[in-house]
């Protein structure tokens, strides 16, 4: 994926975006079994855009800061808080 692919997948706006042409979270599978770059690359190839996507019929906007933090630790977060 080139900067120019990544930059328009994190800039799409929620707010125009066609939630049909998004991929709802819950359809997403992940194979436990796989080693662990496996997996985030799988869950990318599946969700096709990490930073927009649909949980049921809400869509979701994710963003990032610019930290040390991994992705898998800002997720275990995220699920602590709820």
């Amino acid at each position: 994926m080139s900067n120019v692919d990544l930059e328009a997948i994190q800039n799409i706006d929620v707010r125009t975006v066609d939630p049909s042409t998004l991929v709802d979270i819950t359809d997403v599978k992940i194979d436990v079994t796989l080693p662990k770059n496996e997996r985030i690359l799988d869950f990318i190839r599946q969700i096709k855009n990490p930073y927009c996507y649909k949980c049921g019929k809400t869509v979701v906007k994710t963003t990032f800061s610019n930290t040390e933090r991994t992705l898998e630790e800002i997720f275990k977060n995220i699920i602590a808080d709820t």
